[in-house]
């Protein structure tokens, strides 16, 4: 169980329910991590008094440095301050709550620490999955998820002997803002309609994936790497209620779900308190008031990521972490209003088509592949608009 974190990400969704479970559980926090969010870190570091607090950007970090003087906090930027949060010795589990590529340095540093990884970042395992889960055997870390399907799939299988007992892994998908949509129908879905997601409060960036069923494709590759299954044996189904977050189905036909409320705090209790369960202040689910559990196919003809995602899944190699760092800046000029809802899958397609990939990659060529799709996707972006 866990007695001490480090937490990447604090500023966000995910890293504030993270110390509202820390502050619920009594634990220690060693390191607060955001990027340039100067007034709520300093909240976060005078409240939990952790021994190093970094914010990536260096102009917020200067300003933070001066505003904890005061304290014991040690405040640091960049990667450097990114790599000393996640292999601080005082912590025991580091839990990675940012968004995106920046997630995996720091992750394999820590795993090379023997720590607990509470993974809430996908991008490691969508990118790296393979480097990253070679390091966790060699070096005798641990991961346990913390997105709620995963998290799911992983208290379903505590009872399992074997992963030849399992015939698939079923991650649910609540279908996000525009479920019933055509394409052509969501060629003109503005941002703010992107982000009203119908049960779950998250970051922008993990809306909008989760509008353009570009987050369930990730969470069907980090599936794969996360318990070393192939494409066959994962997929996924619409559940608009959100109410079972993922399922199991075994060789005898038996299916194993985990059913809660759409609350993120459940999954990040039991990561940290794994393999025990602690006590929750949180309302259970009350089964009598529950809606009808409803599930369905996703479109792929209408959610192309989706699609593209599963292919990438198939190729293995570079493909997926060029898909990632297309999806990424894609978004992100989505989030900006530079581009329509219809261009993001349309650039990641673009993307992996120009974007020279390699079977077997090491570290540097993840992260070269993830470069080249940013430019990629950038380059046609201003060609758009020029």
């Amino acid at each position: 169980m866990t007695r001490t974190v480090a937490l990447l990400g604090s500023t966000g969704s995910i890293g504030r329910q993270t110390l509202e479970v820390a502050r619920e559980l009594g634990l220690k926090v060693a390191a607060l991590t955001a990027n340039r969010s100067v007034d709520l870190i300093e909240r976060q570091a005078r409240e939990f008094s952790p021994r190093l607090a970094v914010l990536y950007d260096e102009t917020a970090a200067s300003e933070l440095r001066k505003r904890l003087a005061d304290t014991k906090t040690e405040v640091m930027s960049g990667m450097e301050g990114l790599l000393a949060a996640a292999t601080i010795d005082e912590a025991d589990t580091l839990v990675t709550a940012v968004v995106g590529m920046i997630g995996l340095e720091p992750t394999l540093a820590a795993i090379e620490k023997k720590k607990r990884i509470a993974l809430a970042n996908k991008e490691t395992l969508v990118c790296a999955g393979e480097l990253v889960m070679d390091a966790v055997d060699r070096c005798g870390a641990e991961i346990v998820p913390v997105d709620s399907e995963h998290s799911a799939i992983f208290q379903c299988l505590q009872g399992c002997r074997g992963r030849g007992e399992i015939k698939r892994l079923i991650l649910t998908c609540s279908g996000g803002p525009f479920y019933g949509l055509s394409y052509e129908e969501l060629a003109g879905k503005t941002r703010a309609d992107a982000l009203r997601h119908p049960n779950w409060s998250m970051g922008a960036k993990i809306t909008v994936d989760s509008a353009t069923l570009m987050n369930k494709g990730l969470e069907i590759i980090e599936a794969m790497r996360l318990y070393r299954l192939p494409l066959s044996q994962v997929d996924a189904v619409i559940h608009r209620q959100s109410i079972v977050h993922s399922l199991v189905e075994f060789r005898d036909g038996a299916l194993l779900a985990q059913l809660g409320t759409p609350d993120m705090k459940l999954p990040i209790r039991y990561a940290m308190t794994y393999p025990y369960r602690a006590q929750s202040p949180a309302e259970p689910l009350d089964l009598l008031a529950c809606p009808p559990l409803t599930f369905a196919a996703p479109d792929e003809g209408a959610f192309r990521c989706l699609r593209i995602a599963k292919r990438c899944a198939g190729a293995g190699g570079t493909a997926c972490a060029v898909m990632n760092g297309a999806n990424e800046e894609a978004v992100g000029a989505f989030l900006a209003e530079r581009i329509g809802f219809n261009d993001i899958p349309a650039l990641v397609e673009t993307a992996l088509s120009e974007t020279a990939q390699v079977s077997a990659p090491a570290l540097a060529d993840i992260l070269e592949a993830d470069r080249a799709a940013r430019e990629s996707v950038r380059r046609h972006i201003k060609e758009c608009r020029g």
